[in-house]
């Protein structure tokens, strides 16, 4: 008798039990803040991840693209109808916003103060802040935030895309909610 191959990919049954599991042992809540992210493919491409992530909310401020822009549905594939949003506010409104549900917000920019993405606290209900393509995060928005962290790099390039930036950060997010023992 045979037994499966261990390593075929999942059919979309299996893959909706696996993340259902997943879901349950998810409590901490999670949305984020996108000042000024102009760029649609990178507004799309994180608003995928987010819903991939179980994000609840995005807070878009500064002049950050809205989701339904078409170049944004491109990346989104639909998925902007998954997480609710709300129109572009000045970041300190955002931040206001994301205390106001419950969240503490931790920005992802490099200043004096960050700590390294894997080592700042993301347990809990937690909101991520964004920045620019070009600019990060503003003085106004690091000012907010109740602590910053930064993405370790090795490499010979200074930054990431920011809808990369978003993925990693929202990955370490819950990374840690599901390492840290339950209770």
């Amino acid at each position: 008798m045979s037994t499966p191959n261990p390593r075929r990919q999942l059919k979309p049954t299996d893959v909706k039990r696996l993340n259902r599991t997943w879901r349950r042992n998810t409590e901490g809540r999670l949305a984020l803040i996108l000042e000024s992210v102009t760029g649609p493919f990178n507004i799309g491409s994180i608003f995928r991840t987010a819903a991939a992530f179980g994000a609840e909310t995005v807070w878009l401020a500064g002049n950050a693209t809205p989701p339904t822009n078409p170049k944004a549905q491109k990346t989104a594939l639909g998925t902007d109808r998954l997480v609710e949003w709300h129109e572009p506010v000045p970041v300190a409104e955002a931040v206001r916003a994301a205390r106001e549900e419950g969240f503490r917000v931790v920005a992802v920019e490099l200043t004096g103060d960050a700590v390294p993405l894997h080592e700042a606290k993301l347990g809990g209900d937690v909101c991520l802040v964004l920045g620019s393509e070009d600019h990060g995060c503003s003085p106004a928005c690091l000012e907010a935030a109740d602590s910053v962290a930064y993405i370790p790099q090795v490499g010979r390039v200074g930054s990431v895309n920011v809808a990369v930036a978003a993925a990693i950060a929202m990955a370490e997010a819950r990374r840690q909610e599901w390492a840290s023992p339950a209770g």
